[in-house]
């Protein structure tokens, strides 16, 4: 406060108000651009759009639903800042999801994709399904888009094993939710036999592998000391590609791709959706 006034002290660049509100703006700038960044190919995607209008409304719920504790997760790991509290946790949670929602709207509408002459079902259903993708990018905008700092790379080194399996499912979700909602799947599981779909499930084991433990990428993990090949490839290949089928039929469903068809069928989609995903699973610590 002012000695003559008592009122508060104006926010100058000096101050630790000035910083603060500085801080969250620059953060929340990093969020729009990170929300943009990670969700532009799926504002581009023709059956994205389609998908928003004609998507179960209830499946397009619990896709919703499974973001908030996804988001939060997300901010435990990798958020906009270390947070003391869960609540802070949660509070990020929702603040990418109102980002996510508003730069959605904004995107849609300037590709006329959105128009005041639609429904009302059609306009919410379009702008929720594009803030998914785009709310995982403003969760992760803060160590993508800025400087890591000390605190976080030392988060990062010491990821317990359920978060390094969650952030391969975040991984394997983001880049399924690029191509599973096309055609495409469903084509190739169609054209490729039997045994061409039990090479690619081999080759996405040993490329998920690879890319986490052997070719050294920058930003992969390191073999633990004195852990042998297969204990490593059980416990986080096998487990990992587990997660990412899972991963995969999910998105399958949800997308509608699974309607009305027979099981062979399902399982072939799974494995030719699982390819593109497994590659987001092991470059998750890369990437993300």
């Amino acid at each position: 406060m002012t000695a003559d006034t008592g009122r508060p002290e104006a926010a100058t660049p000096d101050t630790p108000a000035y910083e603060d509100n500085r801080s969250f703006l620059v953060g929340l700038a990093r969020a729009f651009a990170g929300a943009l960044i990670f969700s532009l190919p799926m504002l581009m995607t023709m059956e994205m759009w389609w998908i928003g209008f004609t998507m179960t409304p209830w499946r397009l719920v619990l896709l919703l639903v499974l973001l908030i504790p996804l988001l939060i997760g997300l901010s435990v790991v990798s958020g906009f800042k270390i947070n003391a509290s869960l609540h802070d946790d949660i509070a990020d949670a929702f603040v990418a999801i109102a980002v996510a929602v508003v730069m959605s709207a904004v995107i849609l509408g300037i590709f006329k994709v959105l128009s005041f002459d639609m429904p009302a079902r059609e306009v919410i259903g379009k702008i929720a399904l594009q803030s998914f993708p785009a709310a995982i990018g403003a969760m992760l905008a803060r160590d993508q888009l800025g400087e890591k700092s000390a605190d976080s790379m030392q988060r990062q080194d010491s990821m317990t094993y359920g978060q390094e399996l969650f952030l391969m499912a975040v991984g394997a979700l983001f880049l399924g939710l690029n191509v599973a909602p096309t055609e495409e799947m469903v084509l190739l599981s169609y054209m490729m036999d039997p045994w061409r779909e039990i090479a690619l499930l081999l080759l996405s084991l040993m490329l998920m592998h690879a890319f986490v433990y052997a070719v050294e990428l920058p930003g992969g993990s390191k073999p633990p000391r004195g852990v042998g090949f297969w204990s490593l490839f059980l416990r986080f290949t096998v487990v990992g590609y587990v997660i990412v089928l899972a991963i995969c039929l999910y998105l399958l469903w949800t997308f509608g791709r699974t309607d009305g068809t027979g099981p062979a069928e399902i399982i072939s989609a799974t494995v030719v959706l699982g390819f593109p995903c497994a590659i987001g699973a092991a470059a998750a610590r890369l990437i993300l």
